[in-house]
This record gives structure tokens, C-alpha cells and sequence, in this order.
């Protein structure tokens, strides 16, 4: 195996010789201040980078595919970040990597006990975030259909924002119902849904029997789920029914994996793909690394051949855990987001 700072070196040749890196980074090589190729010698060495994510709000998103996949690249799609601070930022994601992201994902699904060839319901975005395509594809790969019910963050963040919290309360119920429909009609293996929407369905006697008799696995996605109430799913709500978690961000084009064999005591610790994806919980007055244990805001970079995103500093704080062996970075736990990120009050409604 590639030794991880290697990967990262051969990976800035890709994205910074003019014939395969992409438009976007190869504009903004002369002005970093440092030479990425020669400079760069490994992980701990990616905070010299600035923070650029603010700019994928407006670049032209062409601009960031790597040239190296020649001039028909492979697009899976085009998809953004949550907007649930200011202007959505866009990426392009990539059918190559892709099948990376999905390979690995398959292989923590299997470590939970999450079963093939079953139907997912998935209660999330369908576009333009990415996890409602990319989930489907998911399913399709383990042998499953999709059943999808569509969520709307940013029309729940308005009215949250508005004050409006009966119309947001009657936006969930309106959800609950669409589950609803589909757990009554159709085999249903794998629950994906948010934690807003699953403590929605969790107060109907009725759903509850129906996921207990059908569903195999709840996938809850987002990052708001408190250790009590995910106890009291596992024992008591769903007792027989896989409950696993990740923490997905589009700025790092794809998702952490809940540690597998947690107990009911433990946090919820995610560990990424590494070194493709990796975190740095770090201090947001003096981007020094937090102790083991204690909480600091999440720096994110993905470093693939598809996509470079060094040193985001992400809304999200978290507690800093050790990594497993030979991961690059820090693994994170009780992920929770910040009240004001880039000036703007910071709303999750039905995240």
C-alpha cells in the first residue's frame, strides 16, 4: 500500500501540471505563496493552503474537473452543499471516483450488518445535494430499488428562519405521511432518514410496528442525534433493526462511516476514508489541533485524482478521537454544528 504522504504528492503532480490539473487550481498556483509539488511533503503540511471553498459558490463548475480526464469526462452530476449558510457552493462529482466512495461505503455497510439485496426508502434531498442520487446508486450496487421521498432543507430553513414553525411542523407531518404510504405498500429493507424525521415517525405506534416487522437497517443521516435518544432507538424503539449512522459533507464529496462495534455508552465516532478524506479538529482562534477529547471545529480535505479541497474549515464542531490504524487524520465524534458560520446564523430544520 501507498504510503499516505506519497499519495498526497503524487496526487498535487495531478492537479498542478498544466496537462492534468484543473483550470480552478492551476489559475491559483501562482499566487499560493508556496509550490504544492515541491513544498508540499505530506498531510501535515495541506493548512499552508488557504481555505477555498468559499469560491465554489461562483466558479464555473468546468473549471473544476482535472484535464486530465480528457475532453468527455465522466460526470456522474453536478451537485451542492446544503445552503444552509448564505449561497450554496457546487462541486462536480465524478463517476471514477464515485465507484471509489460507493466500493468503501459497501464495505461499512457490511461491517454494521446492513443486508444486500434488499429496497432502501430514502428520505433525503433527491437534488441538487448529491446524497439522494448517490444513495440510490447505493442501493442499486447491493442489489436493492430506491423508493425515494423527496426533503426540501433549504424551504424547512426558510421557514424556520421566518418563525414559521407550524408550517415546518406540517412540512414534517407531510413527509411522515409519504413514508407512510410507501412502509403500508412496499418491501421496505433500509430505512434512510434524517434524525427530525425518524423522531416524527417514532411517535405513530402503527410506523413504529411496521418498521419493526419490515425494515432491516436505519441509515440516519445528518449529525444531530443525542447518545439518549439513540440508546432508546436501539433497546427499546427498534430493537431488532441495524441502527448506523454517517456524516456526510458535499466539500468532501462524500461521507464518514460510524466505527463499527460502538456500544451504547459510546459516542458516535465517525471515521472517514482516508486518505482520501480526512479531519483535523482543531482550536478556531488559533487552527492549532484540540487535545484528544476535547471539542474544536472540523478542517475537512478530500484529495482524490477527481477533486482537491484542502483545509476547509467546516461548520461543524466536534470531539477529537483518535484515528484507527494507519488513517490520516482524526477520527470525530457528537458532530454538532456552530451557531454563525461565514456570518450567517446556522439552521438545520430537518437535518
Amino acid at each position: 500500500m501507498t504510503h499516505p504522504d506519497e499519495y498526497l504528492r503524487a496526487m498535487l503532480r495531478w492537479h498542478f501540471s498544466p496537462a492534468t490539473g484543473s483550470p480552478f487550481w492551476l489559475e491559483r498556483a501562482g499566487s499560493l505563496g508556496f509550490d504544492p509539488i515541491a513544498d508540499i511533503a505530506g498531510f501535515d503540511d495541506l493548512g499552508r493552503f488557504p481555505n477555498v471553498a468559499g469560491e465554489l459558490r461562483t466558479a464555473r463548475v468546468e473549471d473544476l474537473i482535472p484535464r486530465g480526464y480528457g475532453p468527455r469526462p465522466d460526470v456522474f452530476g453536478v451537485f451542492d452543499s446544503g445552503g444552509t449558510t448564505g449561497a450554496p457552493k457546487r462541486v462536480v462529482l465524478l463517476t471514477e471516483w464515485l465507484d471509489e466512495l460507493l466500493a468503501w461505503s459497501s464495505e461499512q455497510l457490511d461491517r454494521h450488518g446492513v443486508p444486500h439485496g434488499v429496497n432502501w426508502l430514502s428520505v433525503v434531498p433527491s437534488g441538487p445535494h448529491m446524497v439522494g442520487p448517490v444513495i440510490a446508486r447505493q442501493a442499486a450496487l447491493r442489489g436493492g430499488l430506491t423508493f425515494t421521498v423527496d426533503l426540501d432543507p433549504r424551504w424547512v430553513k426558510r421557514l424556520v428562519a421566518a418563525g414559521d414553525t407550524a408550517a415546518a411542523a406540517a412540512y414534517g407531518e407531510h413527509l411522515v405521511e409519504q413514508v407512510a404510504h410507501v412502509l403500508h405498500s412496499q418491501d421496505v429493507g433500509v430505512l434512510m432518514i434524517t434524525p427530525p424525521v425518524l423522531e416524527r415517525l417514532a411517535r405513530r405506534d402503527d410506523l413504529v410496528k411496521l418498521v419493526n416487522a419490515k425494515v432491516r437497517a436505519i441509515n440516519w443521516v445528518g449529525t444531530q442525534m443525542d447518545p439518549d435518544t439513540r440508546h432508546l432507538y436501539r433497546t427499546e424503539v427498534f430493537p431488532d433493526v441495524v441502527l448506523y449512522s454517517g456524516f456526510g459533507s458535499t466539500m468532501i464529496l462524500g461521507n464518514a462511516s460510524e466505527r463499527p462495534g460502538l456500544g451504547d455508552d459510546d459516542p458516535c465516532v465517525y471515521d472517514p476514508f482516508s486518505p482520501h478524506m480526512s479531519f483535523r479538529v482543531v482550536d478556531p482562534g488559533t487552527g492549532e489541533p484540540v487535545a484528544l477529547g476535547e471539542r474544536g471545529q472540523v478542517v475537512m480535505h478530500h484529495v482524490s485524482r477527481s477533486f482537491l479541497l484542502p483545509n476547509n474549515l467546516e461548520r461543524d464542531y466536534a470531539t477529537r478521537v483518535a484515528g484507527v490504524d494507519g488513517q490520516v487524520g482524526d477520527s470525530v465524534a457528537d458532530v454538532a454544528p456552530v451557531a454563525t458560520f461565514d456570518d450567517e446564523v446556522v439552521i438545520e430544520g430537518v437535518y
